[in-house]
């Protein structure tokens, strides 16, 4: 079939009143001009292949809306998938963690992450999205190894990043904005909340060997199962070093300038949060995604917890994109795709699976409907008259 009338955004520019053809799920053909007789007549609508989102953090969310509130497992992956469509994700990255110990205690437990893995493989039939994931393992808790390590056997992690939530580095650098957040968090006074803090460093400190031989074993195993491995929250270049010498091709989330300079010089694709880019800001007071864009350091845009952001922000960050509308696009789609080692998608291409996102550029943006494999997974009612014909 043919959608025609769009402007089809290509890797390396745009196509003003293009049309495409779909064949058996994939990208058959090109147009540069308006066709006959078409399936879908976009007239003038946005043309974009379907965003590869590497690191989406709503699972839990979905799973456990309050804590202690658990919903049926089928019921939050049908309403995270059903999320990821209307946003134009086609193929998601469900970013789940293993630490109890977090604010979010026992929805991290081993067990009730392990559940929610094999529930999103099991279910990979009936659900729109391409759902993969995102094995986030904190190095400070070396009794995740041996339960990641299993699952990476099974077959059932796509990637992993290694995480270090311990205060006073990364993500928490500053140590009094910290302590007011644990505070707030979990409801303590400042003394208490500055003990929790000042327990953690130590822990940290007493358990450096063991975190060692723990990013030994996890890389040495993400590397005999061909699983991706990403760094998080880099902060130093001493750390992105440590990094990509582990074999991480990654640097998510960094939170300096200096780790984005040293991590796109070694070669590692830095990806930031959709959220940051659309507002402007880091929410904990870090990079700015906008920040590192215009310094020419930022390669992927992830959803991290909102992915109805993904589109407003490729728009956003188009106005100042060198390559304009194309080159913020690729943010979201080929360039986590070639991250990830996904060669099939992430770009309107002949012989590329025709996953696709149909989008007006209106205000914020909007997302019409989407297509996996050149089906449709989503629509606002816009175009599905035009998509039955």
């Amino acid at each position: 079939m043919w959608l025609s009338d769009f402007r089809v955004v290509l890797e390396d520019r745009v196509v003003d009143r293009g049309s495409v053809r779909i064949v058996d799920g994939q990208i058959a053909e090109i147009s540069e001009a308006p066709m006959a007789g078409a399936a879908l007549t976009g007239d003038g609508l946005l043309l974009l292949p379907g965003f590869v989102d590497m690191h989406g953090d709503m699972v839990e969310r979905e799973v456990e809306p309050r804590p202690n509130v658990r919903m049926p497992m089928e019921l939050g992956l049908r309403d995270l998938d059903r999320r990821l469509a209307a946003s134009g994700v086609t193929t998601a990255y469900a970013a789940v963690s293993f630490h109890p110990g977090s604010a979010y205690g026992h929805i991290r437990h081993f067990d009730q992450t392990s559940a929610i893995i094999r529930a999103l493989k099991s279910m990979g039939n009936v659900l729109k999205v391409d759902h993969k994931v995102h094995a986030r393992f904190e190095i400070t808790f070396p009794d995740a190894l041996r339960v990641v390590e299993g699952l990476i056997a099974e077959g059932a992690v796509d990637l992993v990043s290694l995480t270090d939530h311990t205060p006073g580095q990364g993500q928490y650098r500053d140590i009094e904005a910290h302590v007011a957040r644990i505070a707030r968090e979990k409801g303590l006074n400042q003394t208490e909340a500055e003990g929790e803090v000042a327990r953690r460093i130590a822990e940290k400190r007493s358990t450096a060997g063991d975190m060692a031989a723990t990013l030994r074993a996890i890389s040495a195993t993400c590397r005999a199962h061909g699983v991706a491995l990403a760094s998080h929250d880099d902060d130093t270049v001493e750390k992105v070093a440590l990094m990509q010498a582990l074999g991480a091709g990654i640097s998510e989330f960094p939170v300096t300038v200096e780790a984005a300079t040293e991590a796109r010089a070694r070669g590692l694709a830095t990806a930031m949060g959709a959220p940051n880019a659309l507002r402007g800001q880091s929410y904990s007071g870090n990079l700015s995604a906008r920040t590192a864009h215009g310094l020419g350091l930022l390669d992927i845009l992830a959803s991290d917890y909102h992915p109805s952001a993904l589109l407003p922000a490729v728009l956003e960050l188009a106005k100042a994109d060198p390559a304009g509308l194309a080159g913020a696009t690729r943010l979201a789609t080929v360039n986590p795709a070639r991250a990830l080692g996904l060669t099939d998608r992430g770009a309107i291409a002949p012989g590329m699976r025709a996953d696709l996102v149909i989008a007006d550029d209106s205000g914020i943006g909007h997302v019409r409907a989407t297509l996996r494999a050149g089906a449709k997974i989503y629509s606002d009612g816009s175009v599905v008259v035009a998509m039955a014909a």
